[in-house]
């Protein structure tokens, strides 16, 4: 019985060929060219903007096609703000001004912003207890910077130093959000409502 020889097989000279024609269909003189996508969709995943959500979407992954997910229970917004309306306006004023300001642009704090959360003892108090877990450490118990951390850092500000007496409400709310020298950014760590609360208490502070 006669054995055929393999490369000479049908299928394998298909595959071969087709291999080539790729190969040089892919391929160019252009080193920023990627050439042709045989799987475009391999590539080129589906974007779907969380926010929005507009007729004819093919979002066929979550539930009723919504492009967000529904966010986890006990899930606590970090833009509620629970005074009455007018502070609320007034605190969502403050921080769609406070966004718009670029982090190297203390100046235009200073002038744009204050504090929308009134001084009451119980929001002084809140404060104090933001201040204890976040800046105590540095800027020391009664803000004459001497915090344990303190030690390490050096020249850490004294809050009640005639320098730092006049710091007001823009001033102060930026450098906690964005950080100033060595000290850090505690934007992301701290709620835009605790820094000011925060905020009243370094005033506080400052009478010393």
């Amino acid at each position: 019985m006669k054995k055929h020889n393999k490369m000479f097989n049908p299928r394998i000279k298909f595959v071969l060929l087709a291999g080539v024609v790729a190969g040089l269909m892919s391929c160019g003189s252009d080193p920023n060219d990627t050439g042709t996508e045989f799987a475009p969709n391999m590539y080129h995943s589906v974007g779907y903007e969380p926010m929005s959500q507009t007729q004819g979407d093919t979002n066929t992954i979550n539930p009723l096609g919504m492009n967000m997910r529904l966010p986890v229970k006990g899930t606590v917004s970090r833009k509620r703000y629970t005074g009455s309306d007018s502070l609320k306006q007034a605190f969502l004023a403050q921080e769609m001004i406070a966004k718009t300001i670029p982090n190297d642009s203390i100046s235009y704090s200073e002038k744009s912003l204050y504090n929308p959360i009134a001084a009451t003892p119980e929001n002084i108090e809140a404060g104090k207890t933001q201040y204890e877990r976040f800046c105590q450490h540095c800027h020391g118990e009664a803000g004459k910077g001497d915090g344990l951390v303190a030690k390490a850092y050096k020249g850490v500000p004294v809050y009640s130093s005639d320098a730092l007496k006049t710091m007001n409400d823009g001033h102060i709310y930026h450098v906690i959000t964005h950080g100033k020298g060595r000290m850090w950014p505690h934007g992301s760590q701290i709620s835009s409502e605790n820094r000011w609360k925060i905020v009243l208490y370094v005033h506080e502070l400052q009478k010393q």
